[in-house]
């Protein structure tokens, strides 16, 4: 914990003043991002944010992993609530100078997470029945929504690295992606509010999968241009997050 909160040097902003209230540990992860035109995403991310775009286009990311660690600051990890997998469908939004995620969707396999953070969070959390397990490099994941509140959303494949890992540089799109700080999220009174992270920079990893089914994204009407996704990995992060302030 000391070596994650004095390694500070690669953020792009200073840590919030105030303690942190909840630690995690995000293992097993596939980023698997699409482009999609700026017009069609825009209308689906509130107007107070500033979607950003890549490359002319903004990035939607579908995110499988396993959350280890759980707990809140100064308690123990509460049984049942500790472990579980989680999926999430983002894009990148920034506010003034500070470029966070905004999640259309998290499906989580714990019903208690979900709920505390629908309450604590204001982020769109649904639960799911979700199965993730590894064999040898090899992670296989399975995600289908039980709070359908309309069309079907699930996930099913299989996902590894197959490359080295490395740090991102700056200026690249993988950088880009992922080395982000903060999340936003809107509240019932259309408050948008903001949640630091801390973390050590990504170690990535080039990655491949079989996608066999993927309703995240056009399930809930984002329709991702028809190409192979961009796929990278990450093996294991231990986060730290702080609670949310309102920014405007």
């Amino acid at each position: 914990m000391k070596v994650l909160l004095a390694t500070q040097s690669h953020r792009p902003w200073p840590l919030p003043n105030g303690p942190w209230v909840m630690k995690q540990t995000w293992v097993g992860l596939l980023f698997a991002h699409w482009p999609v035109p700026y017009e069609q995403l825009r209308p689906m991310v509130p107007q107070e944010l500033e979607l950003e775009v890549y490359d002319g286009y903004a990035w939607v990311g579908v995110v499988p992993f396993s959350m280890e660690g759980i707990r809140m600051r100064a308690m123990p990890e509460i049984p049942y609530t500790n472990q579980f997998a989680e999926l999430n469908v983002r894009t990148y939004v920034k506010v003034g100078d500070k470029p966070g995620v905004y999640f259309f969707s998290l499906d989580a396999a714990s019903k208690i997470a979900v709920e505390a953070a629908r309450l604590l969070f204001y982020l769109p959390y649904y639960h799911a029945d979700m199965e993730a397990k590894q064999v040898e490099e090899q992670i296989y994941y399975k995600s289908v929504r039980k709070d359908k509140r309309g069309a079907q959303v699930a996930f099913e494949g299989s996902y590894m690295p197959v490359s080295a890992p490395f740090a991102s540089t700056k200026q690249s799109f993988e950088h880009w992606l992922t080395e982000r700080y903060c999340l936003y999220s809107m509240n019932a009174n259309h408050h948008i509010y903001r949640g630091d992270i801390h973390h050590l920079p990504w170690e990535l990893q080039l990655a491949e999968a079989e996608i066999r089914t993927n309703i995240m994204a056009s399930g809930q009407g984002i329709q991702c241009a028809a190409r192979k996704p961009l796929l990278h990995y990450a093996n294991k992060l231990d986060v730290l997050i702080w609670p949310l302030t309102k920014v405007l």
